[in-house]
């Protein structure tokens, strides 16, 4: 597409001269699918356009966030207003009262909530938060589950029935990873056999409840049930990562999807209606223990900030006015109806997953996925391919084989069906 994003071109050798590899977050190199990235110079709906007036169909959404589609105009006139009135003030401030009732309302497993600015971050707290409540300092995180980039997070599965995890990443030092104990997901016995082991070591067990970090890895039937049956019969803390999960799967997570509790979980994403945020919450007890209630400290100077309060409450407020998991639950049905008849020539080559409003294309074999090994043995080189198909006929897919892709309210059924035909051309094409 290189005659016909010259723009987009020229601006990426520029950020070459002044950012790491160009790019403010890696995946946003299209280094996994090859090209130059595309810089955005708007987005309304559920179409994205580029610098250089090229439009497209987007499934990315920010990476999960615009549920409602890009520059909803509820969320984008609360921001207006609010940043009227001041954009920061390092000081309480209505509307996170008001969003922390909401969350509280709708979450079932919190009563008291603490934001912070992105997922990251409520990961990091969320887990300082396990490790001062219970006083122990081990925690066990599964292969497939991502949960952003803090040093004790950025940990790879060694090898054995419970070998303590390998540094991910330069920088991180083994003894920042040494206690960290990686799992395979979807393997309660592995799960039982590390908690016995580690008795008595083990602060907490921390996971996607639904992994779409590693493409979309759906739990097993009694999976979570299990993981919650283990955590409290070691006397462990569960906290679920819903930074993607919150608010898409159902209005209150995938907890309330599944209806399996945590003890902590951690928010972000849709929370901020599209602007950065993060959260954590849990019961009343568990939340005592953050400063200046309790020793756990965790501080942060725009936290609760006015602008995302406001976009959250706006989103928030929007989704529910809209009954808009139900008409997610339609959108994604009818983007199954459209793509069937085109993925099922290709059985047996490519996978189609979806989970309410979340999907991805697998090139693979397989059935079903069901761990990280599944989602490694497809065929990465194949989507890069499919990926830069679809660009040219104006469909914006998250720019890696191992992300998802996000239906939005916004997206009508004439974006389903012009993509449906789009992967149809696409596979035809590669295939």
């Amino acid at each position: 597409m290189s005659g016909k994003t010259k723009n987009s071109v020229e601006l990426y050798s520029r950020a070459l001269d002044v950012i790491p590899g160009g790019v403010n977050s890696p995946v946003r190199a299209f280094r996994s699918v090859g090209g130059d990235p595309l810089f955005i110079k708007s987005g309304a709906g559920a179409r994205l356009t580029d610098e250089d007036g090229n439009s497209y169909i987007d499934y990315c959404m920010s990476w999960g966030p615009l549920i409602l589609g890009h520059a909803d105009p509820d969320v984008v006139e609360a921001v207006r207003n609010t940043a009227l009135l001041g954009t920061s003030f390092g000081a309480p401030n209505r509307m996170e009262v008001e969003i922390a009732e909401m969350v509280s309302e709708r979450v079932p497993s919190i009563e008291k909530v603490r934001f912070v600015n992105s997922g990251t971050e409520a990961v990091m707290s969320a887990v300082r938060l396990a490790r001062g409540y219970t006083g122990r300092d081990r925690i066990i995180k599964f292969d497939g589950c991502y949960h952003g980039h803090a040093d004790y997070l950025l940990v790879a599965a060694g090898s054995g029935l419970a070998t303590l995890g390998a540094p991910d990443s330069a920088g991180v030092t083994k003894n920042n990873a040494s206690d960290t104990i990686v799992l395979p997901f979807n393997d309660p016995q592995r799960l039982e056999d590390a908690l016995k082991k580690e008795q008595g070591m083990v602060a907490a067990i921390i996971l996607e409840p639904v992994p779409c970090n590693y493409g979309l890895i759906l739990p097993e039937k009694g999976y979570l049930e299990e993981a919650r049956r283990l955590c409290d019969r070691f006397e462990v803390l569960l906290i679920f990562d819903e930074v993607i999960t919150g608010f898409r799967l159902a209005p209150g997570g995938a907890q309330a999807y599944y209806n399996v509790l945590p003890d902590i979980t951690t928010l972000g994403k849709i929370i901020g209606g599209g602007l950065p945020v993060g959260a954590y919450g849990a019961g009343a007890d568990i939340m005592s223990r953050v400063a200046p209630e309790g020793a756990v400290y965790q501080a942060g100077t725009l936290s609760g900030n006015p602008l995302a309060m406001a976009a959250g409450i706006a989103a928030l407020r929007k989704l529910d006015s809209l009954k808009a998991w139900q008409i997610l639950r339609e959108r994604s049905e009818k983007f199954r109806s459209y793509l069937e008849p085109v993925i099922s020539k290709y059985e047996g080559r490519l996978l189609f997953t979806r989970l309410e409003s979340i999907f991805t294309f697998t090139f693979t074999g397989k059935g079903r996925i069901s761990s990280l090994e599944d989602v490694k043995e497809a065929d990465m080189k194949l989507f890069a391919e499919f990926h830069r198909e679809m660009l040219k006929r104006g469909v914006y897919l998250s720019p890696s084989g191992f992300e998802v892709g996000f239906l939005s309210t916004a997206h009508g059924d004439d974006d389903l069906a012009k993509t449906a035909s789009a992967v149809e051309e696409s596979l035809r094409e590669i295939m």
